[in-house]
């Protein structure tokens, strides 16, 4: 029995992350492939496993409801940040967890921003690549400098990742800022790998980062890039 728990104890130990809430951006819709479905089920449990709390986008349907239930049933905190415009058509039913209503998409943006240390996005339409795209735009240019990883399942996002290799190729994405994307094909792995990322590109626009700060209402450089 003494074997056993310390056996537990360890493996607690072992899990310990370097992150206390992680956002993850993903799809309102479940899309069609199961196994989407699995991987936001299965990521919701690597947090809790590792006793991260979630902040997302507040919707109740799809990846969005399957992934923040998972956190939620696990016993960790979850954050809704949703705009009021959409709540009757991202929420049904109850509520999981906290959610704050905002005014607008861009507001919804800078407070998962920045309530987060680190971005994970699951498979997602036009709104999860625009959030992606954006906070690894922030991370090229030195507004923060946190983790950001792409939950490839089944390849879904193969063609992102060739779309932006060839960028790379043609000299329109520095070869350092190409190492932001982390992406795996698991969560299990996914996670791994944001927990042992350093920054290998350098930050480049300190005056955009304060005309950013006075847009979103920051008044330090602390509060998004924590």
């Amino acid at each position: 029995m003494e074997n056993q728990q310390q056996h537990q104890q360890q493996q607690q130990s072992s899990m310990k992350s370097r992150f206390r809430r992680v956002c993850v951006f993903c799809g309102s819709s479940p899309g069609k492939n199961p196994s989407y479905q699995l991987a936001a089920i299965q990521l919701g449990r690597q947090l809790v496993e590792r006793s991260i709390d979630l902040v997302y986008g507040g919707g109740s349907i799809g990846l969005m409801g399957l992934v923040s239930q998972a956190v939620f049933d696990g016993g960790r905190h979850v954050l809704g940040v949703i705009p009021k415009t959409l709540m009757p058509r991202e929420i049904t039913g109850e509520t999981v967890g906290e959610v704050r209503a905002v005014s607008g998409m861009h507001q919804r943006k800078a407070e998962m921003s920045r309530q987060a240390d680190a971005f994970i996005a699951l498979p997602g339409g036009y709104g999860t690549l625009e959030e992606l795209l954006e906070v690894i735009t922030w991370a090229q240019l030195g507004i923060h400098d946190k983790p950001v990883g792409l939950l490839n399942v089944d390849g879904y996002y193969n063609s992102l990742l060739s779309f932006i290799d060839k960028a790379v190729d043609e000299g329109f994405i520095a070869p350092a800022a190409r190492h932001i994307i982390v992406s795996a094909q698991t969560a299990h792995e996914l996670m791994s790998k944001l927990e042992e990322y350093v920054p290998e590109h350098s930050g480049v626009a300190s005056k955009l980062r304060w005309e950013m700060e006075q847009q979103l209402g920051y008044t330090a450089k602390s509060d998004i890039a924590r």
